[in-house]
């Protein structure tokens, strides 16, 4: 006759834990917000011409007719809908070397709805991009009408998008206007890191023929045109740009900067002045450079402002009112912290990381090597960076 084993309670505390870790997974950590990109900041003459893809692919293949003639590539962000409606065609933009990037799909306004019916939407147009062209359309995303916020950016960092890209030249393409209109608007507001944003559907009639006349003249006036992943990588050291941190203002930015406030809002064709969104990405208006007593520093573990203080030579009191920091006991490692005052600061830059980007890449960029940035940001896998990373560049 069999008996029954008796489990000891180890055993039954095991079995349990064991349990509740299949019945309450731990959380994985968040992500990143989407850095917010409307122009990159580049002396070099570049810029990105991009399109939206809707339902409605009225105008695409005159589109990739006339990118085609002049060997130009361009960035397509899709909807879901067109996937699914014109598979074809968006195996055709792939074919012809376009990048492609998410536009939802069904192109609701974001900031209108959850953050669920938001991941939905970037996963059901991924699925139907890659179905279409067994390609991803990650990193990249464009919130339809332009639409979003803080928690928009946050879930679409979430979802592996890491950079939300905006404009720096809307043509109001999708208006009717004339090709002239269309090309001109281009031309006349063309400056280095530019986005132009432009449409693909029946509406935007003048845009085909408007094509043409506009790869010439800026090709003529010494511009190369440039995928948004090659307008992100054409960035040269010495160049300046900001991510916007929780708590910033545009005045304490302008401040920190030495620029003014309207400057900066033109330099990125920002609306309101006083909506920015942490993770956003701003360019500072050449020739601006921060003080040279100041300094940005990158938090590490068991780092108190009582620390960060006496090494750069300031106070507390300084360093958490450059910051907005409410309680001076309460930082964390990873956070950027703006150093004001001081002396010569042991740390001077940062480094956005950029699709297709390496640690040896970065250190031979800034005439560094590999081993310091990884010290300088407690890099466990100097094999493992991602995209939108923010790394401190030992001075």
């Amino acid at each position: 006759m069999m008996t029954a084993t008796r489990m000891t309670p180890a055993a039954l505390t095991t079995l349990l834990v064991l349990l509740l870790g299949l019945l309450f997974p731990a959380a994985a950590t968040a992500a990143s917000p989407s850095i917010l990109v409307s122009r990159v900041t580049t002396s070099a003459k570049v810029m990105a011409l991009t399109f939206d893809f809707g339902s409605d692919a009225g105008n695409v293949s005159r589109i990739l007719q006339a990118l085609a003639d002049r060997g130009v590539k361009a960035t397509f962000f899709v909807t879901g809908e067109a996937a699914a409606n014109h598979p074809d065609v968006i195996r055709s933009v792939v074919a012809q070397g376009h990048e492609i990037g998410n536009h939802s799909y069904s192109h609701p306004y974001f900031t209108r709805i959850t953050t669920a019916q938001m991941a939905d939407e970037l996963a059901r147009t991924a699925t139907a991009i890659r179905n279409a062209t067994g390609q991803w359309p990650k990193p990249f995303f464009r919130p339809p009408y332009g639409d979003y916020n803080a928690t928009v950016l946050q879930t679409v960092g979430e979802a592996g998008y890491t950079h939300t890209i905006m404009w720096t030249i809307d043509t109001v393409d999708w208006q009717g206007v004339s090709s002239a209109a269309v090309r001109d608007a281009v031309l006349s507001r063309v400056t280095p890191g530019a986005i132009a944003l432009m449409h693909v559907g029946g509406g935007a009639s003048g845009t085909p023929d408007a094509l043409p006349g506009m790869i010439d003249g800026l090709r003529g006036a010494g511009y190369q045109l440039v995928t948004i992943s090659e307008l992100l990588g054409s960035t040269p050291a010495g160049q300046t740009s900001y991510v916007v941190k929780p708590g910033d203002t545009l005045y304490r930015i302008a401040n920190l900067y030495g620029v003014s406030v309207p400057a900066i809002v033109n330099a990125n064709n920002i609306a309101n002045p006083n909506l920015i969104y942490p993770n956003q990405l701003l360019v500072i208006p050449t020739g601006s450079a921060p003080p040279p007593s100041s300094a940005s520093y990158t938090v590490q573990p068991g780092d108190t402002l009582y620390r960060i203080a006496a090494r750069y030579g300031t106070t507390v009191t300084a360093i958490a009112n450059a910051n907005n920091i409410a309680d001076p006991n309460l930082i964390y490692p990873g956070q950027v912290l703006m150093i004001p005052g001081g002396g010569a600061p042991p740390v001077t830059r940062t480094h956005t990381v950029q699709p297709g980007d390496t640690l040896y890449r970065i250190a031979a960029r800034y005439g560094t090597t590999v081993n310091a940035i990884v010290v300088a940001n407690n890099i466990a896998n100097p094999n493992l960076i991602r995209p939108g990373q923010v790394l401190v560049i030992p001075g």
